[in-house]
């Protein structure tokens, strides 16, 4: 039987997987030398005490030996899929294709990295848990979530450079910007899902939404799409986008989630994220 594994990038901390039947790796948060699981060892609300403490978490990947061991464990039970948070963005990715070499039944392993996070990565796995519960095979899964995954668009809106920067995901000279000129940057996952780009920057939340909005008519986006809208402290501009993605889709699933300390780690307090996906 296919056994589904995946990483806390799709906001399910490990007691969540094991009811809805997958196995979640969770990302981890360092502070102080310490490693915290996300979600098990460290909530949201501590790891804002510890940012307020002028503590500089970072964040980092399940370890390899962690990966080898599930895949073992649930080698012997079937075929295992790993759907992973993207490449570029985050080495779970890269350590699951480690992993894979590594572990008593490689040929049982397979990786698919959905080129995104949060919201989407997590509609990519319960989609994956519909399709096997549907009686659907590995290819079939494989195909329909790779197809699925080249719709996403995702955006970030930071209001601290520094986290991202700190993490890798941006580069100096955009980190630069927001800060010297006052401007709310809005950030745009890159096509191939590795890095975050500067798509626009803005004197108001409320214009770079409109940005958002534009950029997702560019693209065709419908009502036949699913919005996330994910947040680190931040209810009050969350509701203020569903408002807003209320009004020009009436249709669709737009769902609201607070983020998790990984994200909050590399995204900084009071960051929101805007994010959509045709699954």
């Amino acid at each position: 039987m296919l056994q589904i594994v995946t990483d806390s990038s799709t906001l399910y901390s490990i007691r969540e997987g094991e009811e809805k039947g997958i196995t979640v790796c969770p990302l981890h948060v360092n502070i102080d030398g310490k490693s915290y699981r996300d979600f098990e060892d460290l909530t949201s609300t501590k790891l804002l005490k510890f940012i307020q403490e002028k503590k500089v978490p970072s964040t980092s990947q399940p370890s390899i030996g962690e990966k080898i061991d599930t895949y073992n464990r649930l080698s012997e039970e079937g075929e295992v899929l790993d759907i992973t948070m993207a490449q570029g963005l985050s080495g779970t990715y890269d350590n699951a294709l480690l992993a894979k070499s590594q572990c008593d039944h490689p040929e049982k392993i397979h990786i698919l990295n959905s080129k995104t996070l949060c919201g989407p990565h997590r509609s990519l796995v319960d989609r994956a848990i519909k399709m096997k519960e549907a009686g659907a095979s590995l290819e079939e899964i494989k195909t329909e979530l790779e197809n699925a995954r080249e719709t996403d668009i995702s955006f970030l809106i930071p209001f601290d450079f520094q986290f991202l920067l700190r993490g890798g995901r941006v580069r100096q000279i955009e980190a630069g910007l927001g800060g010297l000129l006052k401007l709310i940057p809005v950030m745009k996952r890159q096509e191939d899902g590795t890095v975050l780009v500067k798509f626009t920057m803005t004197r108001t939340f409320k214009k770079a939404l409109r940005s958002i909005l534009e950029e997702f008519d560019k693209r065709n986006v419908t009502d036949a799409y699913t919005f996330y809208i994910t947040h680190a402290f931040n209810d009050e501009l969350a509701f203020a986008a569903q408002k807003m993605l209320r009004e020009k889709y009436p249709e669709a699933k737009i769902v609201i989630y607070p983020l998790s300390p990984t994200f909050i780690t590399q995204g900084g307090p009071g960051c929101i994220a805007i994010q959509t996906i045709k699954i």
